[in-house]
């Protein structure tokens, strides 16, 4: 009885400290789904990766925060609904409630019918290059360090090998890493794929958790349409 009692207090605290955190209650007064806009907000401010008419992936979209984000952000008014001027594409293996103007597709990237149902829907769109990819996908942890760094690694690989091949010579890619194992090889890949590496942990990310975002500006020659 008493590891529940202990678990039920922990829970009530995250509970009351979620409730009254300032990015929760500003994603319900401006309309998003989650806090994580903010984080890509800040990105965003910070590093002008989105604008008028771009070509935008999101890869592990759900719930739709980030794709609500981009929306508004290449609505020429700011708006959630109206006229885009851009493309979204989200992708994730979770459903997603529908975004206005944002082509879902529900899958697993990691699988190669999934990945050509993105391609398909980039040729759908007319866009034969893509200027920002953005991807917050995570994958389950299971607190075992080195399985843990395996996965995360893996998809950002994915990303990575998705943007070599299909971003602009200029365009962006935005992950998100967990400080660890995979954080000094995700770091170095960067490194040798793009022009400009970014290290960046928005102040809408929990101060107590080890995630932080890294962006990569700019494809390297060597690196475009390599795989």
């Amino acid at each position: 009885m008493k590891v529940k009692t202990q678990s039920k207090k922990v829970n009530k605290a995250w509970l009351n400290q979620h409730i009254n955190d300032t990015y929760v209650r500003l994603a319900q007064k401006e309309g998003f789904r989650a806090r994580a806009a903010y984080k890509l907000k800040e990105l965003d401010e910070t590093l002008g990766l989105i604008k008028p008419g771009h070509v935008v992936v999101d890869l592990g979209s759900t719930p739709g925060a980030w794709s609500q984000y981009l929306r508004r952000r290449l609505n020429p008014d700011g708006a959630a609904v109206g006229a885009l001027n851009g493309t979204i594409i989200a992708l994730d293996m979770l459903p997603m409630e529908p975004v206005e103007g944002v082509h879902f597709i529900l899958g697993d990237f990691r699988e190669a019918e999934v990945l050509a149902q993105l391609e398909q829907a980039l040729v759908n769109s007319g866009a034969s290059e893509v200027d920002l990819v953005v991807s917050d996908m995570a994958p389950n942890l299971s607190g075992i360090g080195a399985t843990d760094a395996a996965r995360i690694s893996d998809l950002i690989d994915l990303a990575v090998d998705f943007a070599k091949n299909h971003l602009k010579p200029e365009g962006a890619l935005v992950v998100k890493l967990f400080h660890g194992g995979a954080y000094d090889p995700t770091v170095a890949l960067f490194r040798q794929t793009f022009k400009v590496v970014k290290a960046i942990k928005p102040k809408a990310s929990r101060e107590k958790s080890s995630e932080t975002f890294l962006v990569g500006l700019g494809l390297k020659s060597t690196a475009a349409k390599s795989a």
